[in-house]
């Protein structure tokens, strides 16, 4: 069986994705991102989700990833996602939205479009 390396849960959480900055294509506002965690949506807002925190020019974000997607992760590469590559993921959605100029406190991530973030970012299955 051939295995993939994967991005590790190596150090702080707060560590997983660093600071970065996304500029608006609509107005050209710059939006500075940090992520700060995450945990299970099913215990604290009653969502099939993993939610993400982010802070963007310093007020909270969350992005919640529908876990459904990770199942089917999980049936396609044989193994989990882990806590790091999903805070990739929401990454990479937040910078997609802010670039659209989307701005709001809480962004619900479908199956099709975690999946397709997987992709994207280069996550190995």
């Amino acid at each position: 069986m051939t295995t993939y390396p994967v991005l590790a849960n190596n150090g702080a959480m707060s560590q997983f994705v660093g600071a970065f900055e996304v500029t608006s294509k609509l107005t050209g506002q710059t939006y500075q991102c940090r992520f700060s965690h995450m945990w299970n949506g099913i215990a604290t807002r009653h969502a099939d989700t993993i939610d993400t925190k982010f802070f963007v020019d310093g007020q909270a974000h969350v992005v919640g990833l529908l876990h459904t997607a990770f199942v089917k992760f999980r049936e396609r590469a044989k193994r989990d996602l882990t806590d790091r590559e999903c805070s990739f993921v929401a990454a990479e959605y937040l910078r997609e939205r802010l670039e659209e100029d989307d701005l709001r406190p809480l962004y619900d991530v479908s199956e099709e479009e975690v999946l397709r973030l997987v992709d994207q970012v280069g996550i190995k299955q």
